[in-house]
């Protein structure tokens, strides 16, 4: 083993470790990756950033703007609305709804393909009276195993693509995934739809009026004729327990309390922070003569008050009566709605606090109320940095809540429409992404240049608003990209890969190349349940190019393996960013997953090896 080799190893290592460990987000440790090797020597300093001008690098941004506006113009809502039925037979609804989720991510982002279909989910989950995880998870899983199906349906599929071409094979084509992808998707579809559903944890309660996020972390504000001046934490927490609520922390004077006592009297003016069902919220308060408080102003400065059912007169820290709707810009008169928002994990909220979004002043609109599932936090709601799969109770105008939702990149968790469709731009947005695939498909031009021309389309004739192009973006995948394709070439370039791929097979695969094939898959698979999934395939391409070569046998087979293994997370809630997103609305624990995950993941392995042999032989 050179010294390169060995270096190389450990920063790999370490690299996996991060990703797994989590301390830093994926991109921070791609970045760190890539610059741990050129000030070590392994890769030079002018040629550190070549990955960002990689074709899967451009044509994953292309996808990410493309998807974009297929949502926006309402084109895939429409086509969901007709082909889900809500009620009826379980199992074919789970089917078509699945099938449709498979559908649509292979040919954009799967995030953007399962937040189209979460409120048809969560609607669907009512109407048949499930928990809504019962149908969340399924989606979710099915728009995972849908993407393997279409060059541009993961990003992980233009990663295989890029390094086949690297080695001088080629890249691959539109549909060069689709024999193997779509033989395993439809057995996973099959097994989801009758099956696997039935594994999933009922969270919740089934047939709830509202969406099942778990408990709501509230702030209410004790006022001068409220109930709860001069009561003892414990008195209240007496009245709370007939509404299953109660007191889990207290702010005096804008700041919180480390630790609450039973005895501890409540003041006028103090905030107590309750825990409690969304169905239970409005009477939890009205019980005590408690007010809602919003989370985005600072209430020593100046008191923003709400209550369930519309605006109210606001009294200001100098005791002059103020109009909430002039105060805080809203129409007089317009109507107030309360909407439940998911936090999506390419969401600009994530790790950041509310009160940097300005909601009050930038959308006139107020946070009532934070869900986490599985984890409590008492501190304010202004100052809790978000996480993905966090719920908010949200009130202001529809329009404007639909607008923050829209520009945060948050999903409804009722049917609701977050943008009005617009026909006319959902007919060309069909219309150029079909010309796109058939561009990439029948190899007229390269898959960048392709997609790179629908985006510029989409552009010209403002499918997507130009000021919002880069918003669709993802910045943290195209770092991952751009940084973990050079770190992949050095560990090529440096003979590390050959050295895995012969420790593997003299150890494990001892010679054999269907055994060989076996592990690659199944370790890719399991590094995707653990890490980025495109940091996966980054770092599993060299050694199953190498494995191959050493062998000497088809390297296809291997690459296809890595792709199908990149693509099958479904163990944990980290492993893809769909698992992520569900993880609040469908009130999941970290352990819930494998339940359908462990058997969908033996299954794609039993399907998938036969069908490698048979489309790519060895």
């Amino acid at each position: 083993m050179t010294f390169d080799q060995l270096l190389i190893l450990i920063i790999l290592a370490i690299t996996i470790a991060l990703f797994i460990w989590g301390p830093w987000r994926h991109d921070m440790v791609a970045l760190s990756s890539l610059l741990a090797c050129v000030f070590f020597g392994l890769i030079p300093p002018e040629r550190a950033f070549a990955g960002f001008g990689h074709p899967a690098v451009v044509t994953v941004a292309s996808v990410l703007i493309l998807s974009r506006g297929l949502q926006n113009t309402g084109a895939m809502a429409a086509l969901a609305q007709r082909v889900v039925p809500r009620s009826g037979n379980i199992t074919i609804s789970m089917l078509l709804l699945t099938g449709l989720g498979a559908l649509l991510s292979g040919f954009m982002n799967n995030v953007g393909a399962l937040a189209l279909l979460m409120p048809v989910a969560t609607d669907m989950a009512e109407k048949q009276g499930l928990a809504p995880g019962k149908v969340l998870m399924p989606l979710s899983f099915a728009t995972i195993l849908g993407g393997m199906t279409t060059l541009i349906g993961t990003p992980p599929n233009l990663v295989v693509s890029g390094f086949r071409d690297s080695a001088g094979a080629g890249s691959y084509g539109m549909f060069d995934f689709t024999p193997v992808g779509l033989v395993v998707t439809l057995v996973g579809l099959l097994f989801i739809g009758l099956l696997g559903w039935r594994l999933v944890p009922g969270r919740g309660q089934a047939g709830a009026a509202s969406f099942d996020t778990g408990t709501y972390l509230t702030e209410a504000l004790v006022g001068e004729k409220s109930a709860a001046v001069g009561k003892s934490l414990g008195e209240i927490g007496k009245v709370l327990s007939a509404e299953d609520a109660q007191v889990v922390g207290l702010v005096q004077s804008d700041a919180r309390v480390a630790a609450v006592a039973p005895w501890q009297r409540v003041q006028s003016g103090d905030i107590l922070v309750i825990e409690a069902e969304p169905e239970s919220l409005a009477a939890s308060l009205t019980r005590l003569g408690l007010k809602m408080v919003g989370g985005t102003e600072t209430e020593k400065d100046k008191k923003v008050v709400v209550q369930l059912g519309g605006a109210r007169p606001l009294e200001d820290t100098d005791g002059r009566k103020k109009d909430q709707d002039k105060d805080k810009g809203v129409p007089a008169g317009e109507e107030m709605q309360l909407r439940e928002l998911v936090v999506m994990p390419d969401s600009f909220l994530v790790g950041r606090s509310i009160q940097f979004v300005h909601l009050s002043t930038r959308y006139q609109i107020n946070l009532l109320a934070l869900s986490r599932r599985g984890r409590r936090s008492v501190r304010r709601l202004r100052s809790t940095p978000l996480q993905a799969g966090d719920a908010l109770l949200m009130m202001g105008p529809d329009d404007n809540l639909s607008n923050f939702a829209r520009d945060q990149g948050c999903v409804p968790l009722a049917q609701r429409d977050i943008g009005m469709p617009n026909k006319e731009k959902a007919a060309i947005a069909l219309i150029a992404m079909a010309l796109g695939v058939a561009g990439a498909a029948f190899g007229l031009v390269p898959a960048a240049v392709s997609f790179a021309t629908c985006v510029l389309a989409f552009m010209a004739l403002k499918v997507v608003p130009i000021r919002n192009i880069y918003e669709a973006l993802d910045g943290s995948v195209i770092v991952l990209l751009g940084t973990l394709i050079a770190v992949a070439e050095v560990i090529e370039s440096t003979g590390a890969a050959d050295l895995v791929a012969q420790m593997l097979l003299d150890n494990l695969a001892q010679g054999s190349s269907v055994v060989a094939l076996a592990l690659i898959l199944i370790i890719t698979m399991t590094l995707s349940d653990f890490m980025n999934n495109v940091a996966t395939a980054a770092v599993m391409c060299s050694i199953a190019i190498s494995t191959a070569e050493q062998l000497a046998v088809n390297p296809d087979s291997f690459l296809m393996a890595v792709a199908i293994g990149a693509s099958c997370a479904f163990l944990t809630p980290v492993g893809h960013q769909n698992n992520t997103l569900i993880l609040g609305p469908g009130g999941f624990d970290f352990g819930d997953y494998w339940r359908m995950g462990l058997p969908l993941e033996i299954l794609v392995v039993v399907v998938s090896i036969p069908m490698l042999l048979w489309v790519w032989p060895l």
